[in-house]
């Protein structure tokens, strides 16, 4: 005779049985003695450690003061990053050591590709007259090239935002084209505006629509993209807008005077400096002499800063293919180097053209987490990078410094807008709970088993606890509105048609979750390491799950991050 054993009930206190803290455990780890004497010992000494009055009073004693610098200007973290263990970092140049007057730069690329696309695309001389808007666009947006809109999207790919033209898309086709499926950049309809230079493409894209459709035309979105795309491209590709920005680089550079300190002072801490561009040699070295030269007595020219120099790099081809080094010979300022020949080996005061990072690595010796890159784009400068080695990457974003100081400026409305959302939480909890009550009380009533004047006290009750869910109610759609309200008017006080640069709604944007997961560090400018420590450890804050949030000890496990690779897949 066999019998089928039933499982206990559940206790409403205790865990689950076969848990690790039950005495039969199905999953989790046996600690032995063994190591549970160790843990005592390191309590002990742990407890010495505490206990050391010397060591007291110099960890109790401050830090000789340093220059205080704008929050704006620090140095982010998100992930443990040691500098002491970095041998070689390197840069790009263009927004990265060359910061651009954004208006003036996109102005010009965007007169050049409108002019192309009149006289080269055959385009409406009425498109030509169109005037640029620096507002209406930013960073990490993405076109939809199959029906002409313009999205921002927030770190899970959900569309927040969406303009057709200049106008915002309807919600009746916004909910029908995003509501109900996940924008994948991958797929070839969208493209990415993840660079600075990219912004005048997505103004023209949206530009056009506007002006064609207004005159009844029809578009043919794709084309138009691609017509633009290539336009660009080619004022790029042929160095039309770099001359122009050589003509008067006053104009369209910033002169950091940091810079030059902040190199000076990563070589005194041991560091080994490369620049890794994909500018030609002539344009690369007109606006490092302009940005270095003279700037710090140990360096007569800007290229002592620098142990290697690469050019016309084709990043992000340089981390993927196996393009070779090839040596040049430079000219006199302003003229173009010839190419020597392909490179056997790398060494300083040579400057090269091309090459790829298995070669890098083999000819200078340095590889992996001893190398960090510095870069703006993030494909091709920190994805890239990130995915095809085990670099160390840093991310300049100079919008940082524009988004920290408007929402400092914001402070007192946003500590509001917290305030209100913290009391709509409560209210939305409040209400859930007293519709709890009042369907129990129900669900007692229409039983009728109870007395009469328990039947009394009951709908007594029933009535009180309706008055007040409405009064909850209330509450909760007025805090509702308040914060709606206020978080609108934060949003659209950075910019009135697409909000913070790093948020989109209460998440992250698309555009924040790539730098948090592929960018070790990021900040505004180059020249902030001038304020740190050459050995410094940047320590992030450790990642906390809901459950930790709400109290689980294993959020005190430790308050800092780690230094693994980036989080997930792209």
């Amino acid at each position: 005779m066999s019998f089928c054993l039933v499982s206990p009930k559940l206790s409403p206190t205790g865990p689950i049985p076969g848990s690790p803290t039950t005495s039969d455990p199905l999953h989790g780890s046996f600690r032995s003695s063994l190591n549970r004497a160790y843990a005592e010992e390191a309590e002990r000494r742990a407890q010495r450690l505490f206990d050391d009055v010397e060591l007291a009073r110099l960890l109790s004693v401050p830090r000789a003061p340093v220059r205080q610098v704008p929050r704006a200007r620090d140095i982010f973290v998100n992930r443990n990053l040691r500098m002491a263990g970095v041998e070689l970092i390197g840069f790009d140049m263009d927004y990265t050591l060359a910061i651009y007057h954004m208006r003036r730069l996109e102005q010009l690329a965007y007169d050049m590709t409108l002019a192309k696309l009149v006289s080269e695309r055959g385009y409406p001389a009425v498109v030509g007259q169109l005037q640029y808007d620096h507002h209406f666009v930013m960073r990490g947006l993405a076109v939809d090239k199959a029906n002409g809109n313009l999205l921002k999207m927030d770190r899970f790919g959900y569309v927040g935002r969406a303009w057709h033209g200049l106008r915002p898309l309807e919600r009746e086709m916004w909910k029908k084209l995003y509501r109900n499926q996940r924008v994948k950049l991958k797929d070839p309809r969208f493209a990415w505006i993840d660079t600075l230079f990219a912004l005048p493409e997505a103004w023209l894209f949206t530009g056009i629509i506007e002006l064609l459709e207004s005159l009844g035309q029809r578009v043919d979105y794709g084309k138009l993209y691609d017509d633009i795309r290539d336009a660009i491209d080619t004022v790029h590709r042929d160095n039309s807008l770099k001359r122009e920005v050589r003509k008067d680089l006053g104009r369209y550079v910033f002169q950091d005077p940091e810079l030059g300190p902040a190199l000076h002072k990563l070589r005194s801490g041991g560091k080994r400096l490369f620049l890794l561009t994909n500018s030609a040699w002539d344009y690369t070295d007109a606006v490092m002499r302009y940005l270095l030269d003279g700037q710090v007595a140990e360096y007569p020219s800007w290229r002592n800063y620098f142990d290697y120099i690469v050019t016309l790099a084709a990043k992000p081809a340089f981390f993927s293919e196996q393009r070779p080094f090839l040596e040049l010979e430079t000219a006199g300022p302003g003229e173009e180097a010839r190419v020597v020949g392909e490179a056997t080996h790398l060494e300083r005061g040579t400057v090269y053209q091309g090459g790829n990072l298995v070669q890098f690595e083999q000819q200078t010796g340095h590889a992996g987490e001893c190398v960090l890159y510095v870069g703006d784009h993030i494909y091709g400068d920190i994805l890239k990078s990130k995915k095809s080695s085990l670099w160390r990457t840093c991310m300049v974003v100079q919008e940082i410094e524009d988004e920290i100081t408007y929402t400092d400026g914001q402070r007192e409305r946003i500590e509001r807008l917290s305030e209100v959302e913290l009391a709509r939480e409560r209210l939305d909890d409040k209400v859930a709970h007293h519709k709890g009550q009042l369907n129990t009380l129900d669900r007692k009533l229409e039983r009728g088993d109870v007395e009469a004047e328990e039947t009394q006290r009951m709908e007594e009750e029933r009535r009180k606890l309706k008055v007040e869910l409405d009064k909850l109610r209330w509450a909760l759609r007025e805090a509702t509105d308040i914060a709606d309200t206020l978080e609108c008017e934060v949003e659209e006080g950075f910019n009135p048609y697409w909000g913070l640069l790093f948020k989109e709604g209460h998440e992250n944007s698309r555009f924040g979750e790539q730098v948090e997961r592929y960018a070790c560090l990021y900040t505004s400018r180059v020249s902030n390491f001038l304020h740190e420590s050459p050995m410094q450890y940047y320590r992030s804050p450790r990642d906390l799950m809901p459950h930790e949030m709400a109290g689980s000890w294993t959020a005190k496990l430790s308050l800092v991050g780690s230094e693994g690779p980036p989080k997930g897949d792209p």
